[in-house]
C-alpha cells in the first residue's frame, strides 16, 4: 500500500508512478488519497481532470488494484467524500483514519465514520492508536491498551509504527495477549480517558498543521 498527494489527474499520476519506481514494483494492491482533511478535498478528488481520473487509468493499466482515502483532521470531512462516493456512484476499498481512546471523546471517527464504512463494505484501516505517542504521554493510559482498544473496534487493519525493535515487540504483544473487549472494559478505558480528551490536546493531529505534509508542500497538490 501507499499513498499520493496530487488532487489533478497530472500530478497524482505522476506520483503513482514516482512510487511504483521507488517501491521497485509494477503494481500496488492499495493506493490511497492522501490527507482528504479540506472540505473542498472531495470535490478535488471528483472534479474532471481529478485525481480519480488517474486511479482510473492506473487500476485499468494493473498499475493498482484497490483504492482508498486516508485523513487525519476532522471525521466531517470523511463524511463528506461519503457523500460524494454516493453522488458519484463510486465505491472506495479502504479508508483510513486516526482511531485511538482519546480520539473517542474528540472529533470521533469511531463513533461517526466507522459505522458508515462497516456499513459501505469499506476496509476500515485504523492508524494511530497511540496517536504518535502522544495519547501514552498522558499518563492515563499504557501502550498496550491502546492497541487493545484499537484491535477491539470493527478494523480490518490497525497500522502502528514500529520504528525500534522494543516498539515491535510491544505490537507484536499486543496482538498476542488481545482478548475481545468486554462493553464495561472498554466504557473503564474510554472514562478514564475522557477528561483529558475533551480539547484535542493529545490529538495535535487534529488541533494542529504539524502533521499535514500538503499544507507545508502545497505544491504536491498539483
Amino acid at each position: 500500500m501507499t499513498k499520493f498527494d496530487g488532487r489533478t489527474k497530472a500530478a497524482a499520476a505522476r506520483q503513482i508512478d514516482e512510487s511504483l519506481q521507488r517501491l521497485q514494483t509494477d503494481h500496488v494492491d492499495l493506493m490511497q488519497f492522501h490527507e482528504n482533511i479540506r472540505l473542498d478535498d472531495p470535490d478535488r478528488f471528483f472534479a474532471p481532470e481529478g485525481a480519480l481520473e488517474a486511479l482510473n487509468e492506473a487500476k485499468k493499466a494493473g498499475k493498482i488494484r484497490y483504492i482508498g482515502f486516508t485523513g487525519h483532521k476532522d471525521p466531517y470531512v470523511h463524511l463528506r467524500m461519503l457523500e460524494m462516493v454516493a453522488a458519484h456512484k463510486f465505491h472506495f476499498d479502504a479508508c483510513q483514519m486516526p482511531l485511538n481512546v482519546m480520539g473517542a471523546h474528540f472529533r470521533s471517527f469511531a463513533d461517526q465514520v466507522v459505522p458508515k464504512l462497516v456499513e459501505q463494505g469499506i476496509a476500515v484501516l485504523g492508524m494511530k492508536p497511540l496517536g504518535d505517542n502522544y495519547v501514552v504521554k498522558s499518563g492515563v493510559v499504557t501502550a498496550l491498551e491502546c492497541l487493545h482498544y484499537a484491535l477491539n473496534l470493527p478494523t480490518t487493519v490497525v497500522i502502528t509504527g514500529c520504528e525500534s525493535m522494543p516498539i515491535l515487540d510491544q505490537a507484536l504483544e499486543a496482538v498476542k495477549t488481545f482478548q475481545p473487549m468486554s462493553g464495561p472494559r472498554v466504557s473503564a478505558l474510554l472514562a478514564r480517558t475522557r477528561e483529558l480528551a475533551l480539547t484535542g490536546k493529545y490529538e495535535p493531529f487534529k488541533t494542529s498543521s504539524l502533521f499535514e505534509g500538503t499544507a507545508h508542500n502545497p505544491q504536491w497538490l498539483g
